[in-house]
């Protein structure tokens, strides 16, 4: 019979001590440490995983049916593993414990939460440092650490008696250690550039403090393991003191002392403290420092996001299945750029994104039959009919993504027509009177099918789809020298009223909107007139009516300062006419329907 105590405290860190020291008592121990890709075995042999793969950490009859095993995972390098989760595993009980990032406990696939606890004879207990596990047989106890980033084997026994150890703690070879799944996957390599940002002189300073803590352990092994990390991956997400407390911790197993006078001369938190405890990231995630925002994020793993980098995507390929069009995106990916998916939505500001909590994808989509979230029926470059919305950031109203997909006629028994036409009751002229200083104005917009503007659209004229119509915005101004008319926006709604959820933007700040590449601003703050240009297009749904708004100011025009900027730094774009206090500015609609 043995006995299996687990105990879930702090940090994890494996230090070792010879092949048998003594330790307190009359005892003998062994100490394995496994930090970051280092394993400082029992024999204080230094050793690097440099891949992802599965290994069997420490076995031995002394405490037989027990097997500690442990994962590598890349981080923000695709050529730097890490030591990821922590596996008890007891195979005549057949069961299995995860021991993983933030504290979290798995037995089998079900998240155990608890303070202490017993399973199978197994006590469990946690705190804010990390998590411990105790077993014992016969003579014999082993405790494991884990904080999520060290992990720590401690075996201690009667004198004069070493137990004989199998792994990558003990007497095995890195190939002979390595499990088998997944193997062909795991093991493949990638080559990394070299970080510029990594001084490894200031790295080899800060490792060879590690002699200053008070301890008969030798400290070579984790000098060693902390220079070939920090010469090749940033000091950062709790880097610059994992080696120091995991040699600390090592040390404080053999002495009944405190260790903690190096804290302050390392910069190091006052007590031992788990990095990112409580944080649960997803299997393509890992928790590290959030530089936008400060505390911890979860983070994308280097070889999962990479595919993404490449291609300057926030997600994979919109998957358009019949009426139901649905977007995926990464939820770490848009961290990276300071997003937060409640910030995003379609066209229509109520179709908005959503986040799987244990995934941390985010998925948005519409239905072209039910909810189609302000999509429009547009004509793309190859003159193939398409479905067209975005996905919108609302607090700039950027369009981060586009959503597109083909355009499938509806199983209708009545004609489809794509023929446009002025809405009826609507007005082909819209007109708007404006008050500036001491003088008030007359605005108008007018629709043309012409480039010279000869032919106006009036409620007789069939507009077609991606037919390109021409606008004129007009102020009746006399002086128009000194002022200037400046379209600030123009945007598309399926309701009448300008603050409708669904919008899709065709001028932004003065100027063409990413979102539509067939606008064409002809002129814009230069003088009484303004012109621009975009095709035709409709929404789906049934209220398929477009109205377009059109938000126009008055501007003191002193040497051409009206005029907007669409430089290519499309953030920072602004035209000059803000400056101006004296502004007074009007809405236009205009109208038209299927």
């Amino acid at each position: 019979m043995f006995h299996l105590l687990l105990y879930l405290t702090a940090v994890l860190h494996l230090s070792t001590c010879g092949s048998m020291e003594l330790c307190q008592g009359d005892y003998q121990c062994i100490l394995c440490t496994v930090t970051g890709p280092s394993v400082v075995d029992v024999h204080g042999i230094v050793n690097s995983v440099e891949d992802r793969c599965g290994y069997t950490l420490m076995k031995t009859s002394s405490i037989p049916d027990l097997q500690v095993r442990t994962t590598f995972q890349e981080r923000r390098r695709t050529d730097v593993s890490f030591l990821d989760t922590v596996i008890l595993s007891l195979d005549t009980l057949g069961v299995q414990i995860n021991l993983e990032q933030g504290g979290r406990v798995k037995q089998g696939n079900t998240v155990m939460n608890f303070n202490t606890t017993t399973v199978h004879g197994v006590e469990l207990s946690k705190d804010q440092t990390g998590v411990t596990a105790k077993m014992s047989h016969s003579n014999y106890t082993m405790s494991v650490f884990f904080d999520g980033y060290t992990a720590q084997i401690h075996i201690k026994g009667p004198s004069g008696q070493v137990p004989f150890v199998e792994g990558l703690c003990g007497n095995s070879s890195i190939s002979e250690a390595r499990l088998s799944d997944n193997a062909d996957i795991c093991e493949t390599k990638y080559e990394g550039t070299n970080d510029t940002t990594i001084n490894c002189s200031k790295s080899t300073e800060r490792c060879n403090l590690l002699p200053s803590i008070a301890c008969h352990i030798n400290p070579e092994p984790y000098v060693t393991a902390c220079t070939n990390t920090l010469c090749k991956y940033p000091a950062v997400d709790g880097l610059n003191c994992q080696f120091l407390e995991a040699y600390a911790r090592a040390c404080s197993l053999y002495s009944n002392g405190t260790q903690d006078g190096w804290r302050s001369m390392a910069n190091c938190l006052a007590t031992p403290q788990a990095f990112c405890q409580d944080r649960f990231c997803s299997a393509h995630e890992f928790c590290g420092d959030n530089f936008l925002n400060g505390g911890t994020r979860c983070h994308c793993r280097a070889i999962f996001a990479s595919p993404y980098r490449s291609e300057n995507t926030l997600g994979d390929p919109v998957v358009c299945n019949d009426t139901a069009k649905l977007a995926t995106l990464v939820g770490c990916l848009l961290e990276d750029k300071g997003i937060h998916y409640t910030d995003l939505h379609l066209y229509d500001k109520t179709c908005k994104a959503q986040m799987d909590d244990v995934t941390h994808m985010v998925t948005i989509g519409f239905d072209t039959k039910t909810n189609p979230c302000g999509t429009m029926i547009r004509m793309n470059n190859e003159n193939q009919t398409i479905n067209k919305n975005g996905i919108i950031l609302e607090s700039t109203g950027e369009e981060v993504m586009d959503f597109t997909c083909p355009f499938v006629i509806p199983e209708i028994t009545i004609d489809f027509s794509m023929d446009i036409k002025v809405k009826e009751g609507s007005s082909s002229t819209s007109v708007a009177y404006v008050t500036f200083g001491n003088w008030t104005y007359t605005l108008t917009m007018k629709a043309f099918i012409d480039s010279r503007r000869t032919q106006p659209v009036d409620s007789n004229t069939l507009l077609h789809l991606n037919q390109r119509v021409w606008f004129e915005l007009k102020a009746d101004i006399i002086d128009y020298e000194k002022v200037a008319l400046v379209t600030q926006s123009c945007y598309a709604t399926n309701e009448p009223f300008a603050n409708s959820s669904l919008r899709y933007n065709l001028i932004v700040n003065g100027c063409p909107s990413s979102a539509d590449q067939t606008v064409i601003i002809e002129s814009n703050g230069e003088s009484a007139s303004n012109y621009f240009s975009f095709r035709m297009f409709r929404f789906t749904g049934k209220n398929a009516n477009v109205y377009l708004h059109c938000n126009l100011s008055l501007c003191l025009n002193e040497n051409n300062s009206c005029i907007p900027n669409c430089s290519q730094d499309k953030r920072r774009r602004r035209s000059a006419m803000y400056k101006h206090e004296d502004i007074n500015s009007a809405l236009l609609a205009m109208a038209w329907s299927t």
